[in-house]
This record gives structure tokens, sequence and C-alpha cells, in this order.
């Protein structure tokens, strides 16, 4: 989901300043985070929903990234010095989906 995300502020930014437009003006770099790859141990064990972010956080400081998109639902409450969160972009449909191969809906699945 993240990578969706990613692409689609690419391309709004893009939309919005042609000459982003340009080969190599913009390059999506893929981190890996802690929490993206432990997934075999609770989070609180390994120290929160923070490690969702962490390296994100570290490559912006470092300079390594210029921006970052990611879900609001995994930043800590508190972002490090030097770090805001400079938009939220509108929303899509925030209900989830409900897919199953033997049940009709939520409803029968309770039963």
């Amino acid at each position: 989901m993240a990578l969706r995300q990613t692409t689609i502020i690419r391309d709004r930014l893009i939309a919005a300043h042609a000459e982003l437009a340009e080969a190599g003006a913009v390059e999506i770099v893929t981190i890996r985070t802690t929490g993206d790859r432990v997934q075999n141990r609770l989070l609180a064990e390994i120290g929160g929903k923070g490690l969702f972010a962490k390296e994100i956080e570290e490559a912006l400081l470092a300079g390594r990234i210029d921006l970052a998109v990611h879900s609001l639902k995994d930043l800590e409450t508190w972002l490090p010095d030097g770090l805001v969160i400079a938009c939220v972009p509108p929303r899509d449909d925030p209900r989830d989906a409900f897919v199953s191969a033997r049940r009709a809906g939520l409803r029968s699945a309770a039963m």
C-alpha cells in the first residue's frame, strides 16, 4: 500500500510541477523498515509502531531522501526534531472490504 500511496503523490507532484516530469527528476526510493521485516514478533516486543517509520525518518534527517510518504497510523505521536508533516492528501474511501470464499458478509461470518 505504501508504494501505491507514493506513486499517487509522485503523480500529483508531477501534475502540479511540470519540471518534475523530466526523466530522473523524481526517484522513488523503497525503504524496508524494521516493522516491515520483523513479522514473527509482536510490535510491543520489538519497539512499537514507530518501527514502521524509524528508517524513513533517519533517511530524511540524513538527506538521503527529500520527502517521504507514509501512513499516519504508523507514525509516533511526536516526530523527531527537524521533521514535519507537511501535507495530508485527501483520503480515498475509508471503508475496508471483506473478502471470503465461504461467507457472504460479516454478519454470516459471525454465525
